[in-house]
């Protein structure tokens, strides 16, 4: 006869090497898993399946993502905040989105708990409980790298691996490459593994969704974004195919930037709880809308009202974001200032992207016609 369940789970689950060791090892602790994705992504519910959930819960996210936590977030000028002030927040950004997914999922299957992957020295365990609470005070919260019978099991990579290869999941990462990676619509971050070491050069292997900037296009490659109260609106391409979805638009930007090898970084962050740690990052798109966006305000923006948001709303925003606080009164107040602000944001940037730049040609606004 088969042991009583512990209870539901509902795990965020993203199909790599950690989410899904911890998935196997939750059922191997007697709980009953249901896998929550925020992206089509038929490999990862493949995998989870076979490593055994009760089911897999797909929300498709992107336009929530983008219209609500991406857009205010590029007006606000906040994806360049960080100690660092080159950190774009993309990690950030998509964890509200992915909490209340995951909370409308819970409450609808019925789950006694939700988990998640991070680790116990991130800031993402943090963003996540507090949405997760912001959201359902009354949730339990399984983390288990803050369970010693977990991550005494799991000292490093190379035990994941081991158990990994004696599930039968089939994981990216191997022994030689043995990074943690994390990604979504905005970006991909990578860390652990070699990458402890801030002194080691990332392989270029390891990269993602850039080219190298050797591999990038010998000719640069032209585009216009259209700014309507500091959102982008229209999107024309060298070929002059435009763009005008949300959504569209920052998948195309992705592309493109993709492409000239744009949005890579390499840093060694401040984490809020109080632990410096290396992170890679490729945010390709975000990093020309940025870049647009900051341009078309100098135009466009008075300077008295740009300084106001920069000093309170940017600097605001980030902390309340990079902290995991974004379902809050705070939050709420500090973005309803937002629209004001960018009013009279309205015009076309013109750029050039070559060998992993961004590089602004002109603007024009009828604003200052």
């Amino acid at each position: 006869m088969a042991s009583p369940s512990k209870g539901r789970v509902l795990l965020a689950y993203s199909g790599g090497l950690d989410t899904s060791c911890i998935l196997a090892w939750l059922i191997d602790q007697g709980y009953e898993v249901l896998a929550f994705l925020a992206d089509d992504f038929e490999a990862a519910r493949k995998k989870a399946l076979a490593v055994g959930a009760k089911k897999f819960i797909l929300q498709d996210l992107k336009r929530e993502f983008v219209t609500e936590l991406i857009y205010p977030a590029m007006q606000a000028n906040l994806l360049d905040f960080h100690f660092q002030n080159v950190y774009l927040l993309g990690t950030s950004l998509a964890r509200p989105v992915i909490a209340r997914g995951m909370i409308e999922a819970a409450d609808a299957e019925g789950c006694d708990y939700v988990s998640h992957g991070c680790t116990g020295k991130g800031n993402d365990q943090v963003r996540f409980e507090l949405a997760f609470y912001g959201l359902r005070p009354d949730i339990r919260v399984i983390a288990p790298w803050r369970i010693p019978e977990f991550y005494n099991r799991f000292p490093g990579r190379q035990a994941l691996l081991a158990y990994a290869a004696e599930k039968n999941i089939p994981v990216q990462q191997t022994t030689a490459k043995p990074w943690s990676t994390d990604e979504n619509l905005f970006h991909i971050s990578y860390e652990a593994g070699i990458l402890e070491d801030p002194n080691v050069t990332p392989p270029e292997d390891m990269w993602k969704l850039t080219k190298s900037l050797e591999d990038a296009p010998a000719d640069p490659e032209r585009l216009s974004i259209e700014f309507k109260g500091g959102l982008p609106v229209k999107v024309t391409t060298e070929d002059q195919k435009t763009l005008t979805d949300p959504v569209d638009i920052f998948l195309g930007l992705n592309a493109l930037a993709r492409k000239h090898g744009v949005g890579r970084i390499d840093i060694v962050e401040n984490r809020s709880i109080g632990v410096k740690s290396r992170g890679c990052y490729e945010s390709p798109g975000a990093t020309i809308l940025r870049a647009a966006h900051m341009d078309i305000e100098g135009l466009t923006l008075d300077r008295n009202v740009r300084a106001l948001r920069d000093q309170f709303i940017t600097i605001e925003l980030g902390r309340i974001l990079y902290n995991g606080s974004f379902f809050s009164p705070e939050r709420e107040f500090v973005t309803s200032a937002i629209p004001a602000s960018q009013r009279t944001v309205n015009g076309v940037v013109r750029l050039k992207l070559y060998k992993g730049n961004v590089v602004i040609e002109g603007r024009h606004s009828e604003e200052v016609s």
